[in-house]
């Protein structure tokens, strides 16, 4: 594990332990096929993702339950998604990301308003 610190990176996890897992997916929730880049931690299509870490990329977390993309909010100009997990309710916060389906993403802000 390491610490992620390259503030070029758009994908920057601040002050958190961060593992880098280049892995591509099916898609749980809806069969995209996903390529990952490394910092992939949902499907960019519908937007969902799966419990499996603990900390970024660790895939320590035991639950493995769907998260569902349940608010969106805008922090420091950019978007931020937060996910809940539909098994145990653990929320995880992400970056919306170039690669995401953006009108996805206003259906989420729309639904949670």
């Amino acid at each position: 594990m390491r610490r992620e610190s390259d503030s070029r990176c758009p994908h920057q996890v601040s002050d958190t332990i961060f593992t880098k897992n280049k892995e591509d997916f099916l898609c749980e929730h809806c069969d995209a096929a996903v390529v990952g880049n490394g910092y992939t931690n949902h499907c960019p299509q519908c937007l969902w993702s799966k419990h499996v870490d603990v900390h970024p990329g660790d895939r320590a977390a035991g639950c493995g339950g769907l998260m569902e993309p349940a608010i969106v909010e805008i922090e420091a100009g950019e978007s931020v998604l937060t996910h809940r997990c539909a098994t145990c309710g653990h929320e995880k916060r992400n970056k919306v990301v170039p690669e995401d389906d953006y009108e996805k993403v206003l259906d989420v802000a729309r639904y949670h308003v």
